[in-house]
C-alpha cells in the first residue's frame, strides 16, 4: 500500500469534494476558453488541441494539490461535448448531422460523467490503477511527472484523436445524411446503451450482499468480461462513421479509435484481469470461458465465485 495519503481534505466530505471538482473545471474550461481567445489566428484544431491541453493542465495542477489523481478522471467526458459543440456553433456543417453527432455526444459524455460521480468517494478515494503507479514508479520517477504524462496528458491527446472524427461530422462535412448516417447512429446509440446497461448491472449486482467475493456474469457480463469497456470503444467508432458519411476523405481518422482501442487491449483490460486473478478465486476460469470485450456465452450454466 502507498504511504503516500490519498487527498488532502475530509476523506469523507463527498458533496464538498464534488463541489471542487466543479471549481476545478471551471477554471479548467475558462484557462481552455482564455488559450482559445488567445490564439484567434489559428486554424480550429490546433487552437482547439492548445485549449484542450491548457485545461488539462489546469486539472493536473488542483489534482498535485490535493494528492488525488482521480481529480482527471470526468475530464475523458466531460471535454469532448464541449470541445464537439463548440465546434458545431463555429464552423457548421450540416445542421441535421451536426445536431445529432453534438447530441449523442453530449448524451455519452453526461452519463458517463454522472456514472463517475456516483463511483466516487471524495478526495480520499483515487482510482487503484493510480496507487499501483504510485507504488510501480516510487524511487525511479516523481509521481508529479508520471501523473501529468501518464495519466493526464496522454489519455487527453489520445481522445482528441478520437475526437478527430467529430470535425467532418460537425463542421466541414458538406454532404446530407445517408445511410451511412443511419448505421452510425446505431452503432453510437447502441454503444452508449451498452456502457449504461453494463454500468447498471454491474452496479446492482456488487449491491447485494449475497454477492461479495464474486463474479459478476449476470447479463450483459455473462457475455463480455468487460461490456463496458466494449461500449466505449463503439462509441469512438460511431463517431468514425459519422466522419465517413460527411466526407470520406476524413477516413484516417481512424486512427484516433484504434489508439484508444489499443489503450483498451493493451492496456487497462489485462491490467484489470490481472488484478481480479489476484483478488478472486475462481476468475482465470472465468477468463476461460467468457471474452474479454467480443462477447462470447459461457458454455455451461455453471456460476463462478469469486468477483470482477
Amino acid at each position: 500500500m502507498d504511504a503516500h495519503r490519498i487527498g488532502r481534505g475530509p476523506a469523507g466530505a463527498r458533496p464538498a469534494a464534488l463541489a471542487l471538482v466543479g471549481a476545478v473545471y471551471v477554471a479548467a474550461g475558462l484557462a481552455g476558453w482564455a488559450v482559445a481567445a488567445a490564439l484567434g489566428g489559428w486554424a480550429p484544431i490546433p487552437r482547439t488541441l492548445a485549449a484542450d491541453v491548457a485545461a488539462t493542465v489546469v486539472v493536473f495542477a488542483a489534482a498535485q494539490l490535493v494528492g488525488n489523481a482521480s481529480l482527471y478522471d470526468p475530464y475523458w467526458s466531460v471535454a469532448p461535448p464541449v470541445i464537439v459543440a463548440a465546434w458545431a456553433a463555429a464552423e457548421p456543417g450540416d445542421a441535421a448531422r451536426s445536431a445529432i453527432v453534438v447530441a449523442l455526444v453530449a448524451a455519452w459524455g453526461v452519463r458517463l460523467t454522472l456514472n463517475w460521480a456516483t463511483g466516487w468517494r471524495g478526495l480520499g478515494h483515487e482510482d487503484w490503477r493510480y496507487r499501483r503507479l504510485r507504488d510501480d514508479t516510487r524511487g525511479r520517477l516523481p509521481f508529479w511527472a508520471v501523473n501529468l504524462l501518464g495519466i493526464e496528458l496522454m489519455p487527453t491527446l489520445l481522445v482528441f484523436g478520437g475526437l478527430l472524427a467529430a470535425w467532418p461530422a460537425v463542421a466541414e462535412g458538406s454532404r446530407g445524411l445517408g445511410p451511412l448516417d443511419a448505421v452510425a447512429i446505431v452503432v453510437t446509440v447502441a454503444a452508449i446503451a451498452t456502457e449504461a446497461v453494463a454500468d447498471l448491472q454491474l452496479r446492482a449486482f456488487a449491491r447485494d450482499p449475497a454477492h461479495a467475493g464474486r463474479i459478476c456474469d449476470r447479463g450483459l457480463w455473462a457475455w463480455s468480461r468487460h461490456p463496458n469497456d466494449l461500449g466505449q470503444i463503439a462509441f469512438w467508432w460511431g463517431l468514425w462513421l459519422f466522419a465517413l458519411a460527411a466526407d470520406p476523405a476524413w477516413w484516417w481518422t481512424a486512427a484516433g479509435p484504434l489508439a484508444i482501442v489499443a489503450l483498451f487491449v493493451g492496456v487497462s483490460v489485462p491490467m484489470m484481469d490481472a488484478r481480479s486473478v489476484r483478488r478472486r478465486p475462481g476468475y482465470a476460469e472465468h477468463m476461460r470461458a467468457v471474452g474479454a470485450l467480443i462477447p462470447r456465452r459461457r458454455s455451461t450454466a455453471r456460476r463462478s465465485s469469486g468477483g470482477r
